[in-house]
């Protein structure tokens, strides 16, 4: 991977709508510079360097960025994989991203990756780890996260509070802030039967730091 040595900060991110980065974009976005008042890249799209990386440091000059991940894997027991927090951490070092969010989920069991966000149990141990792992990630990063609430196709019948209650007291625990991903509240109130107003409504508004409008 071929890194800047000191990078300028991409900037805050501005209270306006961004667009996720995409490869089919890098071109267009590199000729014309279009008003785009930011983006949000998934991190592990660059981990490998080459091309990608390439762009996406160009871009970088241009757009404050968000770093969106997509593999930290943060409900999963026993910490977190320690090589890929420090390469994820390498990264945003590099690039400065004004946010970095990741999904409240889990995707790792041992050294095995899942190529899913599975659902949690809400559950005070789930908690605890949660806790744990978003500080550990913060002290990789210098600096909180947000992490997003996730779609899930089942419940666990072991949850002993709702997912917004889980959110709040995650973002008060760890000291970060609440991704609040519209479409996963839309999906998730289809799925299990809630009210997806109430479930917004509910969800402290001082933890917020940024909201999706899509899945």
């Amino acid at each position: 991977m071929t890194l800047s040595q000191h990078p300028a900060p991409t900037g805050p991110i501005p209270a306006k709508a961004g667009i996720g980065l995409r490869a089919p974009h890098f071109e267009q976005i590199v000729e014309e510079r279009p008003d785009i008042p930011w983006l949000e890249f998934h991190p592990e799209n660059y981990l490998g360097g080459g091309a990608p990386y390439l762009y996406l440091e160009r871009i970088r000059q241009d757009y404050p960025m968000s770093m969106h991940g997509v593999g930290l894997s943060l409900g999963s027991v026993g910490g977190l994989d320690k090589d890929h927090l420090a390469r994820l951490a390498e990264l945003a070092g590099h690039i400065a991203p004004g946010l970095i969010s990741e999904h409240l989920s889990f995707a790792r069991v041992g050294a095995d990756y899942l190529n899913d966000l599975l659902p949690l149990p809400y559950t005070e141990e789930a908690l605890a780890q949660v806790v744990s792992n978003v500080q550990q990630a913060q002290d990789a990063f210098k600096r909180p996260i947000l992490v997003e609430n996730a779609s899930a196709y089942i419940t666990f019948a072991t949850s002993t509070m709702p997912e917004h209650v889980f959110i709040a007291e995650v973002c008060r625990q760890a000291g970060c802030k609440a991704l609040l991903d519209v479409n996963n509240v839309y999906v998730n109130a289809r799925n299990h039967d809630f009210d997806a107003s109430a479930f917004i409504a509910e969800t402290p508004a001082e933890i917020i730091g940024e909201i999706h409008l899509a899945g």
